[in-house]
C-alpha cells in the first residue's frame, strides 16, 4: 500500500548525481548518495551502469566518494575520496590515492584528464589555514559559505602526473581560479578567474588560458596566464572549440543581473559572439540547487542546458563552432524531465544525465542526440521507496491586477476537501524556480499534503525560466516589486474556496526567507510564518555576507533601496507567530540576520522562536546533516499546524 513521505523517509533516499559518460558511450559512472543515520551524514559511493541496459554495480565503498571522471581510454576512473584524488580500475578493485595530504594539504578538485591520459588538472585552494591562527583579510574574499574562513587562501590550478603522483601548482596570486579544461591538443588549459578592477566587490571573472609544460615539476615557478579578450567580465564556465581556436564560455558581456549566455570567444581576443540569444533563456552550467549541465561540443554542435518554465532542459545548437551557427532546438525528451550533469560521448553520439520528474527524485538516463531516443537506466526510486505516494502538481497561472501573470503549481491530494489550510512556499535565489518534479528537499510539503493541506509554489518576479524580463523584474525592488505576486494568488485561492482564509501559513528559504519576513510585515493574511535562512536587514547583509557587496550593488541597488527593501524597516507591523530556522555557520545569509529578526520580534511582544543549526552552512537543507534536515521539517510542520488549528 502506498504511503505519503515523512521526515524520516530522508534516510531511505537513494539519489544519483554527478554522472560521467565514458568516451565510447558504453558506461555511465555516477554518485549514489544515501543518508547514514548512525554517522549523521551523507554516504556517497561511485556506481557504474551500462548504457545498453543492465543493473548498476557499485564500484567504490564510500562513504565520501564523488566526482567520478573517466580516463580517455575508459580503463580507469579518477574520483574524489574525502577531498583527495584517487584512481580505480573500471573493472573494480582497490582504489589508490593519487594526491594525499602530504602532496596536496588543501585537497583536490574534480579531475580534468589530459587528452593523452597522462596528467590530471584540477582546481583547489593553495593553502590550508590553521584554525587557531588569526584570520588575515586583504580583500572581501576572506570567507565563503560552506568553506568558512579562508583568510588569504585562494583557489588555484594544479596538475598531477598520473604515473608518479607528482603535483605542480600552475597558477598563483590573489585571484580565485575555477575548474580547468584541456585544449584538444593537450598543451593549454582554460579556466575562469577573478578579474579586476575591484573583483572582490562585484564577483567579476574572465576567461584565461595558460600553456602547460609537458613535464610535471613540483615547486616550479607558476606559468604566466593570459586573459582571452576583454568582452566577458562575468564567466561561469569554459570549454574548448574542437579546433582549439576559440573558447565556449558560459557568461555575460556586462556586469549586471541577467541571464548567463552561451558565448564564442576567439583566442585572438576579438569580440565574443553571443550564441542562441533567440531562446531568451538562462544557460545553466549546473550548481547545488540549480540543476544544469556544462556546455560542451558534440562534433561542431553544442549541447547545453537552459531553465525553461520550472525545468532544466537540454538544447542543441547546430554547428556552434562556426561563425554563423544554426537555430537552437530543445532535445525531445519526455515532458516534465528536469536534467542535470549531462555528458556527451562524441563517438557514440549520446548524452548521459541525471533527471527528475513527477515520479522520481532522480534517475540516470541516456539520449541519442540524433534520433532523440531516450532510455532510463536506473530504478533507484522503485528500489528505495517502493511504497511512496507522491503528491499531485496542478499547474496554475494567476492574472495580477497590474497586468502581469504569475505561474505556479498547487500541490495537494486530489481527494482532500477544498477549503482546508494553505502553505505558501517562496523559493530562494531570488533567481531560482519551482517546478513540478518530485521534491526530496521540502519533505514538509509531503507531510502537510498528507494532512489535507494545499501547498502553493509560485515563480514570482525574479524567477528563472520565463525570459530575461521576468528574471530581472525585481532588481532594485526586492519585496516591493514582487509582493503582489504572492498575495494576489493567495487571494485567488481563497476566492475559489480552495483555501481557508483563517488557516494560511507562509514559509520560504534564503530569498524566500527574506520574503517571509517582508510579507509578515506587509500583510495580515498569514496565521503562521516559518522563515528559513533569513535576510531582514540589507545594510548589515552587505557587510557580512560572502556575496553581500555584489548583492547590494547589483540586485538591490544603492543605499536608499537597502533601507526601503529591508523587512527591518517595517518590523513594527509584524504580529504573526514566527519560527526562524537558520544555519549557524551560514556565510551567505549570516546568522546575525536571524538574530536581528528574532530580537526585533521578541522585543515587540511577537510570539517568536529561533532555531540555529550548529556548523550548518547556507545549503544545509540540501546537503547538511540529516538530523538537521529532518528537524527542520518537523519543526516547520509542528509550527504551522499548531498556529492554524481549525
Amino acid at each position: 500500500m502506498s504511503q505519503p513521505l515523512t521526515a524520516d523517509d530522508l534516510y531511505r533516499f537513494e539519489i544519483p548525481g554527478d554522472p560521467d559518460l565514458s568516451q565510447d558511450g558504453s558506461r555511465v559512472a555516477y554518485v549514489l548518495t544515501r543518508q547514514d543515520r548512525d554517522r549523521d551524514s551523507a554516504s556517497a559511493a561511485i556506481h557504474v551502469v551500462p548504457t545498453a541496459g543492465g543493473a548498476p554495480r557499485r564500484l567504490t565503498n564510500g562513504p565520501a566518494d564523488g566526482a567520478p571522471r573517466w580516463s580517455p581510454d575508459g580503463s580507469m576512473l579518477a574520483f574524489l575520496r574525502a577531498g583527495q584524488l584517487h584512481l580505480i580500475s573500471a573493472d573494480g578493485g582497490e582504489a589508490r590515492p593519487l594526491t594525499t595530504e602530504q602532496s596536496r594539504p588543501g585537497g583536490a578538485g574534480p579531475a580534468a584528464w589530459s587528452p593523452d591520459g597522462t596528467r590530471i588538472a584540477f582546481a583547489a585552494v593553495d593553502a590550508v589555514r590553521d584554525p587557531k591562527a588569526p584570520v588575515v583579510a586583504d580583500d572581501l574574499g576572506w570567507k565563503a559559505d560552506g568553506a568558512g574562513l579562508l583568510g588569504t587562501a585562494r583557489s588555484q590550478v594544479f596538475v598531477v602526473e598520473v604515473a608518479s603522483g607528482l603535483v605542480e601548482q600552475l597558477t598563483a596570486g590573489p585571484d580565485d581560479c575555477g575548474a580547468p579544461a584541456w585544449s584538444p591538443d593537450g598543451t593549454r588549459l582554460a579556466f575562469a578567474a577573478r578579474s579586476g578592477p575591484g573583483p572582490e566587490y562585484l564577483g567579476t571573472s574572465a576567461p584565461y588560458v595558460l600553456a602547460v609544460r609537458p613535464d610535471v615539476e613540483p615547486g616550479r615557478e607558476p606559468a604566466a596566464r593570459e586573459r582571452v579578450g576583454a568582452g566577458i567580465p562575468l564567466t561561469a564556465a569554459v570549454a574548448w572549440a574542437p579546433d582549439g581556436t576559440a573558447l565556449l564560455v558560459t557568461g555575460r558581456t556586462t556586469v549586471s543581473v541577467g541571464h548567463l549566455h552561451l558565448l564564442r570567444q576567439p583566442l585572438d581576443g576579438s569580440a565574443p559572439v553571443q550564441l542562441a540569444a533567440e531562446l531568451d533563456r538562462n544557460v545553466m552550467p549546473g550548481a547545488p540547487g540549480y540543476p544544469g549541465a556544462p556546455a560542451q561540443f558534440h562534433g561542431r554542435d553544442v549541447l547545453f542546458a537552459v531553465r525553461d518554465r520550472g525545468a532544466s532542459r537540454l538544447c542543441v545548437l547546430p554547428a556552434g563552432a562556426s561563425a554563423e551557427p544554426g537555430e537552437p532546438r530543445y532535445l525531445g525528451l519526455p515532458p516534465g524531465l528536469s536534467v542535470s550533469g549531462a555528458k556527451v560521448s562524441q563517438p557514440a553520439g549520446v548524452a548521459a544525465f541525471v533527471f527528475a520528474d513527477g515520479s522520481s527524485f532522480g534517475e540516470v538516463g541516456v539520449v541519442d542526440l540524433e534520433s532523440g531516443k531516450f532510455r532510463r537506466l536506473t530504478e533507484h526510486m522503485e528500489s528505495a521507496l517502493p511504497d511512496a505516494r507522491l503528491p499531485e502538481y496542478r499547474q496554475r497561472e494567476f492574472a495580477l491586477t497590474d497586468g502581469g501573470v504569475v505561474p505556479g503549481w498547487t500541490v495537494r491530494d486530489p481527494a482532500a476537501p477544498a477549503g482546508g489550510p494553505l502553505l505558501v512556499d517562496v523559493h530562494g535565489g531570488p533567481h531560482n524556480a519551482w517546478g513540478p518534479q518530485a521534491d526530496p528537499v521540502h519533505l514538509y510539503h509531503h507531510e502537510l499534503v498528507a494532512r489535507g493541506w494545499t501547498v502553493l509554489i509560485l515563480n514570482i518576479r525574479g524567477s528563472d525560466g520565463y525570459g530575461e524580463q521576468h528574471y530581472r523584474a525585481a532588481v532594485g525592488g526586492w519585496g516591493r516589486a514582487d509582493e503582489r505576486d504572492v498575495l494576489e494568488p493567495v487571494a485567488a485561492l481563497v476566492d475559489e474556496g480552495l483555501a481557508d482564509p483563517a488557516r494560511i501559513a507562509l514559509t520560504g528559504y534564503s530569498y524566500g526567507g527574506f520574503m517571509s519576513c517582508w510579507l509578515s510585515a506587509r500583510s495580515e493574511i498569514f496565521a503562521a510564518v516559518v522563515a528559513g535562512g533569513v535576510v531582514c536587514d540589507l545594510h548589515s547583509m552587505a557587510g557580512t555576507s560572502d556575496e553581500g557587496q555584489a548583492v547590494s550593488a547589483l540586485e538591490v541597488g544603492g543605499k536608499d533601496a537597502l533601507t526601503a527593501c529591508s523587512p527591518m524597516t517595517h518590523v513594527d507591523a509584524v504580529r504573526v507567530p514566527t519560527l526562524i530556522l537558520h544555519g549557524a555557520a551560514d556565510d551567505r545569509c549570516p546568522a546575525g540576520q536571524a538574530e536581528q529578526w528574532f530580537h526585533a520580534l521578541k522585543t515587540r511582544g511577537v510570539r517568536v522562536r529561533m532555531v540555529l543549526y550548529p556548523e550548518a552552512s547556507h545549503l544545509f537543507i540540501l546537503n547538511g546533516r540529516p538530523s538537521h534536515r529532518t528537524d527542520y521539517t518537523r519543526r516547520l510542520v509542528d509550527w504551522v499546524t499548531a498556529h492554524t488549528a481549525a
